[in-house]
């Protein structure tokens, strides 16, 4: 089926189910990143989307490449990687869809020089909520296109996507810079961001005295490989190694096989005779999402398991919606020691994934310029804490990373568990420029609205 057929066959199902006024999800083939949101009504009516899954175009000479929303970055990659490129920003879990690191907010180690994915995006194609084609880039409905990025696909349903490729090479050799004193990793820290010296850069902090700073470039030749798909462990690596070598490919994933650390939550995974044995039916993103689920709908929280069955009840219908914590919080960089203050006693919860990020064009126009001029500044730091349990009875530690990243003027994804008022909420983003951009691709809210769509309960 070529690309005009998909889109005219979508275009056809959204138009025959926005005219009758019911519901609709869209269904991919692609696991989802976003944590669940119990509040969210389920639409019985489902559009296809699963084959809009194609490379349409590589142009070596022009070095850009044009795809279809649904292909993966672990496909792209291998398709580009043979011909001497890769995207300017890979996100580091394998089957993130093109779609949707733009739709949410992708981040990586390229990210301290060139932003996320979406700002090394030329053109989208949408299908608008009355089943029109909109084309839009930085000329051609250019505060359309400024506004597709951290919409969740409530402005549009991305189906086609036209952007640059980077220079790559075969290797990547990885420096680990261990430090015990968080001062002295800050100060080496942010002065590699400045400098510039690598292609890539981020760190992993295993506890607050063991920070590893993790530098690398890609190169041509190397004296050996190391491979984390199978029995090794990446994150485990840095506190052992002071240099790596891997093949790009395998670099660009390397937190895929454990999902960063995920794995942990079963410590049996980490055995190298059980990754050997059944790695390939637990070990990935994809399988990790899928089980944890899985699990997720029949765990008994922690906190309730040594209370009386009647108040243990009482409490579980309260708590059993509070997933583990994943989520991204994009902190000033100038606010970052506070926060990493802040942090280690409230939170204290390790490893943490630090990824530096630049704005390159300046703030996103879909976050509001007075939560942004708080701190005036468009470099950010990304503290990544995956997997921290919830189930405290008297806290709800979600909602205090939410409140914190608001004081110090940060952004949290919404990928994560969401807890906005809607006044909380307009403070942070942009709604008057994304309710106009709305009226121009979803007059009849067709797809929903971040708010109603991303957060999970609200506030009174």
């Amino acid at each position: 089926m070529t690309h005009t057929e998909k889109i005219n066959n979508i275009t056809k199902q959204i138009t025959i189910q926005t005219a009758t006024g019911k519901p609709f999800a869209f269904v991919k083939k692609s696991v989802s990143h976003v944590v669940p949101n119990n509040n969210q009504k389920i639409k019985t009516t489902k559009i296809n989307i699963g084959e809009l899954t194609d490379i349409l175009e590589i142009n070596v000479s022009e070095k850009t490449c044009v795809v279809e929303s649904g292909v993966t970055f672990i496909n792209l990659v291998k398709a580009t990687l043979p011909l001497g490129f890769i995207p300017y920003v890979v996100p580091e879990l394998k089957n993130i869809t093109i779609g949707g690191a733009i739709s949410g907010c992708s981040v990586e180690s390229m990210s301290y020089k060139y932003g996320g994915f979406h700002d090394s995006c030329l053109e989208y194609e949408i299908i608008t909520g009355d089943g029109k084609i909109i084309n839009c880039s930085k000329t051609k409905n250019s505060d359309i296109f400024e506004m597709i990025h951290g919409s969740y696909g409530t402005l549009g349903l991305l189906t086609k996507i036209k952007f640059k490729l980077y220079p790559a090479k075969p290797f990547v050799k990885l420096s680990y810079i261990n430090f015990s004193s968080f001062d002295e990793f800050w100060n080496f820290f942010t002065n590699q961001c400045h400098t510039g010296n690598y292609e890539f850069i981020d760190a992993i902090i295993h506890a607050p005295d063991k920070l590893v700073a993790c530098l690398g470039n890609m190169i041509t030749q190397t004296p050996y490989l190391s491979s984390y798909e199978k029995e090794n462990v990446f994150y485990k690596s840095t506190l052992k190694k002071q240099e790596d070598y891997m093949t790009t490919e395998q670099y660009l994933f390397r937190y895929d096989t454990e999902c960063h650390w995920l794995s942990r939550a079963i410590p049996i995974l980490e055995w190298r005779a059980v990754r050997k044995v059944f790695g390939r039916f637990f070990l990935g993103s994809d399988n990790m999402i899928r089980w944890s689920k899985r699990l997720n709908k029949i765990s008994l929280p922690l906190a309730v398991q040594n209370l009386p069955p009647v108040l243990a009840a009482k409490k579980f219908l309260h708590y059993k919606k509070r997933p583990d914590m994943i989520v991204d919080v994009f902190i000033p960089k100038t606010k970052f020691p506070t926060f990493w203050q802040w942090y280690k006693e409230y939170f204290d919860f390790f490893p943490l994934w630090i990824v530096p990020y630049k704005m390159p064009n300046g703030i996103y126009p879909w976050i509001n310029y007075k939560h942004t001029a708080k701190n005036d500044e468009n470099f950010f730091i990304d503290a990544a804490i995956y997997g921290k349990k919830n189930t405290a009875l008297e806290i709800d530690y979600s909602d205090l990373m939410e409140n914190k990243v608001f004081k110090l003027g940060g952004i949290k994804t919404l990928i994560s568990r969401n807890h906005y008022s809607p006044t909380r909420f307009a403070e942070i983003y942009n709604l008057k420029l994304y309710n106009s951009i709305k009226q121009k691709t979803d007059p009849t809210n067709s797809f929903g609205t971040v708010f109603e769509r991303m957060v999970t309960k609200q506030k009174n």
